[in-house]
Order: C-alpha cells, then sequence, then structure tokens
C-alpha cells in the first residue's frame, strides 16, 4: 500500500481508481465546497450532512489537512508551515491531479491575470517539496496543441518542467481514452506519468521517450505498452454500450441482460468494490436520478432530435432551419423527404405525418444551438461535459440525470453526490454543481487503470533500495 495526494481533486474520481487498487488517501485538495463536498462525504463520512459541512468550512487549513480534505486553494496549503510539516511527516508516495494547464509555459505567465497559468507550477512546487516517487497528471486534449508558434505545446513544455523538479523525474506522456479501460463513454485524456530518476534507475524503468496512444486490447500490441503507462482492460466487443450502462435506468425499453450489461452492473453496484466502505444508505431510489423537468416546446424539440439520429440525419438541420438561409432550407427539405414517415418518436409521439409537416414543426422548434444531439443505445456515450444540455436521451424526450453520467463514467450507484445538480451561466465561474462534478471527472475506470500501475511500481519499490 502507498499513500497518495490527490491535488485539484474534485469530486473524486481519480482518487477512486486508486482507491480500488490499493493506494491509501492522506490528503485531498479541493477549493470548490461543492467538489469538495462530495468528496469528503463518500471518502471520509457520509454522514456528514449540510450544517455540518458549513461548520467543517470554517476550519483552518491545518485542521482541513488534518481531516483529509482540504477546501482551499493548494497555495494555501503550501503557504502553511504546520500543514506542508504534517504532509512531510506522514510521507507521500505519490501525488496526481489534474491542474488546469491550457495556459502552461516555461517562458513563465502567459497572461498574468489568468489563475489558471500559476496552478501548474503550484503543484510542481507541491512535487518539489515533497519528492513523491510517482506523479501523474491529467488533463484535456486540447493541452497538447500549440498556443504559440515559437513554443511547444504546454503537454510537452510541462513534461520538461517535470524532468526538472526536484530529484528529477523520468516522463511518459500518454493519450488515453477511458474507452478502452470499460468506461461507457469514448472520453479521450492526456496524463503525464512520471516516476523519480533514483527510482527508476534502481528499478530499471524507462520512458518510451514518445507519446503511447492507448486503444482496446484486441487492436493494439500489448508488448509495446511503455513500463509508465496503464494497460488497457478490454476488447472492443466487450466495451459496454449506453444501452448496458443505463438500460435499467429508463422505462421506454427493456434493460439488456448480456454479459457486458451484468459486468457493468456489478462494478458499478457498490462502492466497496471501488475500495470505500459500503454505503449505510439504501441505493433504492439510486441517488442523483431526479430527471430535470423540461418545457413541453423543449420536449418536442428533443423529439425531433431522437426522430432525426434514428433516420441518420445531422442535428444540425435544426439550426440550419434558424439561419435565414433559404438554399440551407431547401436541403434540410430534401433531407427530411428521405425520411420513413409517419415521424414518431420513442416514446410513441406522433410527430409529422410528412415532410411537409415536419418541416413546419421544426421551422417552429429551430435553434441556433448546434452541440445537441440525441445519443444511441448500441453506441458509447460521448464525452461526458459539464453542461448537462448537450446530450438528449435515447428514448425519453429529456437530458440525462446526474446518476447516468455518473454511470457513463463508472462511479458506483451510492456515490453520492452533493451540492446543488445544476446552476446558472454566472454563477458557474465559482460554482461546481453536480452535473460539473461528474463532467470534471477522471473515469474512475481509467484510474483504476492508473492506479494498478502505480501499485506495480510501487509494489516493486519496497524489494529495491532507492538511493540516497
Amino acid at each position: 500500500m502507498y499513500n497518495y495526494v490527490d491535488l485539484f481533486s474534485g469530486c473524486g474520481g481519480l482518487s477512486l481508481g486508486i482507491e480500488r487498487a490499493g493506494g491509501h488517501l492522506q490528503l485531498a485538495v479541493e477549493k470548490s465546497d461543492m467538489a469538495a463536498y462530495t468528496f469528503y462525504a463518500n471518502f471520509v463520512d457520509e454522514t456528514i450532512d449540510d450544517s455540518s459541512w458549513r461548520a467543517y468550512l470554517a476550519r483552518s487549513v491545518e485542521e482541513q489537512v488534518e481531516s483529509t480534505v482540504a477546501v482551499t486553494p493548494l497555495r494555501d496549503v503550501l503557504d502553511s508551515p504546520a500543514a506542508m510539516a504534517r504532509i512531510l511527516d506522514a510521507g507521500v508516495d505519490v501525488v496526481v491531479g489534474g491542474p488546469p494547464c491550457q495556459g502552461f509555459s516555461l517562458a513563465g505567465r502567459r497572461n498574468p491575470h489568468d489563475v489558471r497559468n500559476t496552478l501548474p507550477w503550484e503543484y510542481l512546487e507541491f512535487v518539489n517539496r515533497t519528492s513523491p516517487r510517482m506523479v501523474v497528471i491529467e488533463n484535456v486534449v486540447g493541452m497538447n496543441h500549440k498556443f504559440a508558434n515559437d513554443e511547444d505545446a504546454p503537454f510537452v513544455q510541462l513534461q520538461q518542467a517535470l524532468r526538472d523538479t526536484g530529484r528529477g523525474y523520468i516522463v511518459q506522456g500518454v493519450a488515453v481514452n477511458a474507452l478502452h479501460y470499460g468506461a461507457p463513454q469514448n472520453r479521450p485524456r492526456l496524463m503525464i506519468i512520471g516516476l523519480r530518476s533514483d527510482v527508476a534507475s534502481n528499478l530499471g524503468v524507462a520512458s518510451s521517450n514518445a507519446l503511447w496512444r492507448s486503444g482496446f486490447v484486441d487492436e493494439i500490441d500489448m508488448h509495446d505498452i511503455p513500463a509508465l503507462a496503464p494497460i488497457p482492460t478490454v476488447a472492443r466487443h466487450s466495451s459496454p454500450t449506453i444501452a448496458d450502462a443505463i438500460g435499467d435506468l429508463q422505462h421506454v425499453l427493456p434493460a439488456p441482460h448480456n454479459a457486458r450489461a451484468a459486468a457493468f452492473r456489478k462494478v458499478t453496484k457498490s462502492r466497496r468494490v471501488w475500495g470505500l466502505p459500503r454505503s449505510a444508505k439504501s441505493v433504492d431510489p439510486i441517488a442523483n436520478q431526479q430527471p430535470r423537468k423540461h418545457s413541453d416546446n423543449t420536449q418536442s424539440r428533443f423529439r425531433v432530435y431522437q426522430w432525426l439520429s434514428a433516420n441518420g440525419l445531422p442535428p444540425r438541420l435544426l439550426s440550419q432551419l434558424s439561419s435565414g438561409n433559404s438554399l440551407l432550407e431547401a436541403r434540410a427539405l430534401e433531407d427530411i423527404s428521405a425520411a420513413n414517415f409517419p415521424a414518431t418518436s420513442p416514446d410513441g409521439t406522433v410527430l409529422a405525418h410528412n415532410a411537409d409537416e415536419m418541416l413546419v414543426l421544426m421551422q417552429r422548434l429551430r435553434t441556433k444551438k448546434h452541440t445537441q444531439k440525441a445519443l444511441k443505445w448500441n453506441e458509447p456515450a460521448r464525452t461526458v461535459v459539464t453542461l448537462p444540455d448537450d446530450y438528449v436521451h435515447p428514448s425519453e424526450p429529456r437530458i440525462f440525470t446526474v446518476r447516468e453520467m455518473a454511470r457513463f463514467q463508472g462511479f458506483p450507484d451510492d456515490f453520492e453526490f452533493r451540492g446543488k445538480e445544476t446552476t446558472g451561466s454566472l454563477r458557474r465561474r465559482f460554482e461546481v454543481p453536480q452535473y460539473s462534478q461528474v463532467g470534471n471527472a477522471v473515469s474512475p475506470f481509467l484510474a483504476f487503470a492508473v492506479g494498478q500501475m502505480i501499485e506495480q511500481t510501487v509494489g516493486d519499490i519496497s524489494e529495491v533500495a532507492e538511493s540516497a
């Protein structure tokens, strides 16, 4: 077993997978009180209520560090001698986390008013001061895009910064997709995995010095996986679909009873499987499964998206009809005319009897929003995002619930999300409600594979003397 610290922990997706692989949480640092509330309730004490949580937030940084979850910016922890002394006394084997890195640059702050540019440096400062054996940094794929022609992408620069931090680290960059690790979701992410240089030397571990990309186990050469990369776990045919993940949570179609669905539901039934104590609460009804309420017009629009999806038509037709472009409208009518009529939504509602009626309906429901799309039962979910209204349920005229989104990520059903369910656009700057917590999280399925890789490496360390 090894101690780990989770920085920028969010609600705990990364920690959940690492706990399942045998890690022991020493400290989580998360500045959002909503996300930290979820983390604390699931990893520390599920009996905590809103009143007790408000009292917890009033504690000092030092007291919160002692209680495992620090609800504060990382800078506050770094600036507290007492907090850092306690962390160092306990010993840090592994540091993990996902600091926002889009603006990172070795040349300094790209925008001095953008706090994101300081957060990776604070993460590296924590690594420098604690000297962990392993480091894991997770971020979005956009981190590998250049922001200036004369500089490498932040992803490349951050790898070099980690190599030069403290006693030095060998670094492996990986491009991973939660789909290849058992999640019913297409979710590409980048990770930087570092092993302290002296430990790497003693273990004979090296980096491939190239970006490694994950894949299904039946489509990649498993012998070419670098030592510091999470090993994929599923073949394409055994990768779960939306139906496998949430078929039992809806009423329009019968839930599937295949081996994929059974395997998925077994591992997501209880957080005990993931190394956390069994919840004392009943999972019936399942928490966070309250459907959102929509207006009649919105429900009609969702039914049209479902009909478009069933007929292989692009959802952008609705936004094209709001453009005022007669050519686009003519093309839309041509596409619609080739579809099957009468047009019926999955819940049995007749939308239109012919193409002309459908065009009238779509013109009434037209929207400038072009990101909404009805998903399909027999496919994996698209990347779970923080805004819940981008994806429409395959059969019901609504968006997905928090619990359904959490199933796509791989959270067990008794992992309860706390705080507001959603929030207004201005409040999104500082609030992290349940939908955002799910959308920001690392998939626990991917995190478990990362944890297994850490466990295998750290387990070897106990048998090899480290250099001074």
